[in-house]
Parts: structure tokens; sequence; C-alpha cells
């Protein structure tokens, strides 16, 4: 199907990123984390799709970042642009629209939360696009983990949805439903919010950066 990946994350620079997870470890720690997060990410989706179909929307400067020259590396052949918009849900459709200006076809749209991600559940959620408008995957939260687009131009009923609420998830569904997709759903997943957030998702993908990463930091 021609499916391209679109990371959106934040350069993981202490006091930017995973600060609920840093008011417990610390700045510099949680930072460090959300870059063994990122690099999980980039390495599932890299490893899935080749780097000639990935795109990473980047808030902030990974210069400043935690682990800066390592994930730059990782980065390498990378379509690698800046966000834009005044908060998330307005830069998640302009992230999709910037993919969308580079040429027609599905999009499948994640996060830096959630490490266990697998090229295997991002396949999942782009067989769902052969049927399908658009795909959601949600996370136990409440909110959702993966967003696929058949066509992600049609992508703005999101930008009026709250985020970071319990019915995050749930409102999106609607809000594309109301739009006129079809919309399928796949794999339910844990993000990475809290010290339970990150044990739980750890242990499941305990040979990943972030459950070695989280081995060194976890609160005794």
């Amino acid at each position: 199907m021609g499916v391209r990946v679109l990371v959106v994350a934040k350069a993981p620079v202490p006091g930017r990123v995973k600060t609920r997870l840093g008011h417990v470890l610390g700045m510099d720690q949680a930072a460090r984390l959300a870059a063994a997060s990122l690099r999980d990410t980039v390495r599932a989706c890299r490893d899935g799709y080749g780097v000639d179909r990935c795109h990473l929307a980047l808030d902030g400067d990974l210069t400043r970042a935690v682990d800066g020259p390592e994930l730059h590396a990782l980065l390498d052949g990378w379509t690698v642009f800046p966000q834009r918009g005044t908060g998330l849900a307005e830069r998640l459709v302009h992230a999709h629209l910037e993919i969308a200006s580079r040429g027609a076809g599905p999009v499948l749209q994640i996060g830096m939360d959630t490490p266990q991600v697998t090229p295997g559940l991002l396949y999942d959620a782009a067989l769902a696009l052969e049927h399908s408008d658009a795909v959601l995957g949600m996370a136990l939260d409440g909110g959702w983990w993966v967003l696929g687009m058949r066509d992600s131009t049609r992508v703005a009923p999101v930008g009026a949805v709250p985020v970071s609420t319990p019915t995050t998830g749930e409102e999106t569904r609607q809000a594309l439903a109301r739009g006129g997709l079809v919309v399928a759903a796949t794999t339910l997943l844990r993000d990475v919010d809290t010290v339970e957030d990150a044990e739980a998702v750890a242990a499941l993908a305990p040979d990943g950066d972030f459950a070695r990463t989280w081995s060194r930091l976890r609160p005794s």
C-alpha cells in the first residue's frame, strides 16, 4: 500500500518530556528515559518500513537533547521536519498535512510513549487501512497510540479533539466518524506516563533500550 510512518515527538530535553516521571526520578533521568523510548520507536519504524518511508515531526532541538548524537545517527535517512501549531491537536493535523503534501498514500502516525511497539503491530494497523478510511489504536489510559489515515488530507476533525483526557481516544474516533470516515480498531497498548506504566511496559519489551534504561533508573 506504500504506507509511510510518521512519528510525532519532542526532543528529549530535561524539563520538557516525561514531567510526571520527572517529579519522581528527576527531570534529567526522565529525559534519559524518554530518549530510550524514542530510540526504540525509531528502530521499530525503521525495521518495519525502511528509512525512506519514515518521517519525524519534531518539537524542539536534538542538539540540546539527551543522547542527541545517537538520536541523530538513528534518524539518518529519515525525513525530519519541525512541528507547527499551538497545541498538540493542531500539531498532529499539521504533521499529517505535511506528509500529504509530499505525496498521496496511507500514513501511520505514532508518538514516542509506546517503546514496546513492534513492526508487527504497525503492520496490523496498516492492514486495517485496506478496508477502512482510518485506524485507531486505543491506549489503556483512554488516549490513543496510533492513528492511521488512508488519506491524511481528511485528518482535520482530529484538530477539534481535546488531548490528554480519559476520553481522547473515543472522542477522536467519534470525530473521524462524524467526518464521514470508516474507522477501524487495532491493538490496545499501554503508554508510559507513570512509574507503574514504565514498569509494565519494560516487562513487555525487556530487550529494548527503554527496559534497559528503566532497570538503571527505577526507584528503589
